[in-house]
């Protein structure tokens, strides 16, 4: 029997606190994995301490690993608008600092190009209030976070901050996205 090789793709977003991310992009069908972690800045191998800090230059993300053949590129970038706001600069609600910036990590030319289109789209449509000031930029080094940050919200939904911010958030995005579901 041929065994049937994978063509997974990998996404990078940062948008706000990498544990509200992860979580909802958990659910996607064609979703293969997601890690937190820290992209975009100058620190070598930075701790989430460092980051904290505001000195790294990175921002906290996730990555992401699709199958395109079951759930596109354009999909992921649609639940990514959907569940933050692309208009405020360095900062998501309560979270404060550049390393919670708006941010697509592009992996390929080819998502470049559906990023900076779909970010035209909605600047067009007029989608926001406020200018979408969400970066664009080429994937470098992914440092994957502490053990601790991976799946933060499956291992603590009791914590407040699960509770009153990342709990809201897959509510809205399970009413919205039911048909991209696991």
């Amino acid at each position: 029997m041929k065994s049937v090789k994978m063509n997974y793709e990998t996404a990078v977003f940062g948008g706000g606190c990498f544990w509200c991310l992860e979580e909802i992009f958990l659910q996607i069908t064609g979703v293969k994995s997601v890690e937190s972690g820290y992209a975009g800045g100058f620190t070598e191998k930075p701790s989430y301490k460092e980051i904290c800090s505001g000195e790294t230059g990175h921002a906290e993300v996730i990555k992401i690993e699709f199958d395109p053949g079951i759930v596109s590129y354009d999909q992921l970038l649609e639940v990514f608008f959907y569940i933050h706001d692309p208009s405020t600069l360095n900062r998501q609600g309560n979270d404060i600092g550049e390393q919670y910036r708006s941010v697509i990590i592009f992996t390929s030319a080819k998502q470049e190009k559906t990023a900076r289109t779909f970010i035209n789209n909605l600047k067009n449509d007029k989608k926001y209030p406020k200018p979408i000031v969400t970066e664009i930029e080429p994937l470098d080094k992914f440092y994957r976070a502490e053990d601790y940050h991976q799946k933060y919200f499956s291992s603590n939904p009791s914590q407040p901050y699960c509770q009153l911010i990342i709990s809201p958030k897959i509510k809205k995005f399970r009413e919205k996205f039911a048909g991209l579901l696991k």
